[in-house]
């Protein structure tokens, strides 16, 4: 068999074991396997490039992160719907459809997911775009990001030209351990699984959407080039027998009665669904009555959106505990009497801070009303002062650090508390948590478990240890055999080599996430650089301001904090910036660019590299302070606000000259 066809083999095969999983929920081979599988895929396809396709499975992620969303313009508005709390404003609803109509609707019941509505459109069986609704008739492209969700087909078996919509959403045990994994991280919790779903599908760069929980289901044709369909039901089993993963529930109702009982019957048991919804959808079947009954502005006349009332329950708050972060931050935390609510069992949730506890006059020992209201965290929404005997305790925020004894303060501005102590060994944990992270170091197979079993055996004190274990030191720990400590050996030592931004993501300093340890690197080139950099000096660095300025310099004068880098530097980490170290001429600086349109000669990041390694900036908007505008193939508003502001506007072939000069000059 040829390398084409073994590699097209491979691609079908795990586009099937892919689609078994993830739509069928039926998998038939181990995840072991499947990544085996994946391993070998990749290996053909980087020593055979020239045959890497936009549909393989190996092109879900690693896309190089952009500066900015570009618009859409969506064909077929992606309208909202109109929303219906009781069953006599449904009765209104099912009367004025009826009105409207020469014969009896049949109605299609179905979940409404709490998620985020996106259009996917295909071209000759290809995935070409995604969208965000945005606001109905304007949305984002975020092609990049739906590509890593593996429930969406990258092909299909069908080359009319398709557009669907359907609903982002993170199911709740996903959403679960994403908090989890945060709130180890000492990183602020998402509300709900519709902020996090939102939040993870906006990420500029599709390596973070990646490793978020996202799934999908599709709910609707918007367009569709082949022969017309004439029921709704018809239309969501063409796109089930294609590979998508359609609505879980969706049943024809004869009559608004039938409608009834299924709404009941689905809010009963809407807490066992391993997914939020925050209300059913009936939507007319038949395509020729939806027609006929038309939209107004807003909303299609024949679909209504019936919500559930929020659940609420009371139960007994018997204390309120302390939970310390990776950045000292103390959060207070209740302790309820177990109860039922929105299909789970709680028994404690997050107060968030001082603040919000006095606000609510929550004290320990109340009764009070928590609430799920499409949130899996639930939320005390109230005390019940009505309830009080006077035994309750009235809370206060502790001063001193109930993991390491030392001070606590408050800053001005704040409403966080935080421990005084950098080696508060509550910090130092979660610390190490955050340094071997994805999007930190990423020393993969070092989970908390790993971490903990380190610590309670004094292996390491902080994260820097990490650099020094030893295989004999570790081999003969619980849970932790030859091959799994030679594995994670082989993780950690393939980090010493990672770029400086990732590492300054690491050291975990308050206010510098991903993309200011990027600008950091790039600006500063070292990390030596950086720890003698001044607050003006650090105020030039793009995107930095006077508070995160402020942050950085006192962690670099830091004596226990610069001992820590150079325990690092002893045991080899790269303290390097790779993406500042060109040796192209420094032509662009102070000049910005603006892409726009489909470019020819060079993929979009490759552009943006090559004008950053000539010293320039890339933008994402045009503006009066715009040097440039490279402009390609159907360019679009942001090639008329160029010309009407004034803005030179350079081709493809323009740029190259550019280049190409600056290179042989």
């Amino acid at each position: 068999m040829d390398i084409e066809k073994k590699i097209e083999k491979l691609r079908e095969e795990i586009n099937y074991h892919n689609h078994r999983y993830h739509v069928l929920d039926n998998p038939e081979i181990d995840d072991y396997d499947y990544d085996m599988l994946l391993r070998e895929l990749k290996k053909l396809e980087e020593e055979h490039p020239e045959l890497v396709t936009p549909d393989s499975p190996t092109q879900r992620v690693g896309a190089t992160p952009l500066k900015e969303f570009e618009q859409v313009v969506h064909t077929v508005p992606l309208q909202s719907l109109q929303d219906v709390f009781s069953f006599e404003e449904l009765r209104d609803w099912d009367t004025r459809v009826r009105n409207g109509l020469d014969e009896a609707p049949e109605y299609v019941v179905e979940l409404k997911i709490d998620g985020l509505s996106v259009a996917l459109l295909y071209e000759n069986g290809q995935f070409a775009r995604g969208a965000t609704r945005g606001d109905g008739v304007t949305g984002e492209d975020v092609t990049l990001n739906l590509k890593t969700i593996k429930s969406i087909p990258l092909k299909i078996k069908d080359t009319n030209l398709l557009e669907v919509r359907g609903e982002v959403y993170i199911p709740k045990k996903g959403f679960q351990e994403l908090n989890e994994k945060r709130e180890e991280e000492g990183q602020p919790l998402f509300a709900n699984p519709r902020n996090a779903a939102a939040g993870s599908l906006r990420q500029l760069d599709p390596k973070i959407t990646a490793g978020r929980p996202l799934d999908i289901f599709i709910f609707n044709v918007q367009r569709y080039g082949g022969e017309a369909f004439q029921t709704h039901i018809e239309s969501l089993e063409a796109l089930n027998s294609l590979g998508f993963k359609v609505s879980p529930k969706r049943i024809v109702c004869k009559t608004i009665e039938e409608v009834y009982d299924i709404v009941n019957e689905i809010g009963e048991s809407r807490g066992d669904i391993p997914f939020e919804i925050d209300g059913v959808v009936v939507k007319v079947n038949s395509l020729s009555q939806r027609e006929i009954l038309g939209t107004t502005a807003k909303t299609p006349r024949w679909a209504a959106a019936f919500k559930y009332p929020a659940e609420r329950k009371k139960t007994k708050l018997t204390n309120i505990i302390i939970n310390v972060g990776r950045t000292g931050a103390l959060t207070p935390m209740a302790i309820l009497e177990p109860v039922r609510i929105a299909g789970s069992t709680v028994s404690k949730t997050t107060l968030h801070n001082e603040d919000y506890i006095k606000e609510k006059d929550i004290r320990i020992g109340d009764y009070v009303v928590i609430q799920k209201a499409g949130d899996v965290i639930p939320e005390v929404v109230e005390s019940l002062k009505q309830e009080r005997d006077g035994s309750e305790v009235i809370f206060e925020m502790p001063k001193l650090c109930p993991d390491c004894n030392a001070p606590v303060i408050r800053e001005e501005g704040e409403a966080a508390v935080r421990c005084t102590n950098v080696a508060c060994p509550a910090q130092q944990r979660r610390a190490i948590q955050h340094f071997v992270s994805r999007d930190a170091m990423n020393i993969d197979g070092m989970g908390p478990q790993i971490i903990a079993l380190l610590l309670d055996n004094g292996l390491i004190h902080d994260a820097a240890d990490i650099y020094y274990l030893k295989f004999e030191d570790m081999v003969n720990l619980e849970r932790m055999g030859e091959k799994s400590v030679t594995n994670l050996l082989n993780s950690i030592d393939k980090t010493r080599e990672n770029d400086l931004e990732r590492l300054i993501n690491a050291l975990g300093i308050r206010y510098v996430g991903q993309k200011a340890g990027k600008n950091l690197a790039k600006h500063f080139g070292s990390m030596d650089n950086l720890m003698t950099a001044s607050k003006e000096e650090l105020l030039m660095v793009e995107e930095i301001g006077t508070k995160m300025a402020e942050t950085i310099y006192d962690f670099f004068i830091n004596d226990r904090n610069r001992q820590f880098i150079e325990k690092l530097k002893a045991a080899g980490v790269n303290m390097a910036s790779k993406a500042s170290a060109s040796d192209k001429p420094q032509v662009f600086a102070g000049l910005t660019f603006v892409l726009t349109g489909t470019l020819s000669k060079f993929k979009r990041e490759e552009a943006s590299r090559i004008i950053e390694e000539f010293g320039g900036k890339v933008s994402g908007s045009v503006s009066k302070k715009t040097s440039y505008v490279l402009a390609g193939e159907d360019a679009g508003s942001k090639l008329t606000k160029a010309r009407e502001l004034g803005v030179n506007v350079i081709s493809e072939d323009e740029f190259e000259k550019m280049t190409n000069d600056f290179n042989n000059g």
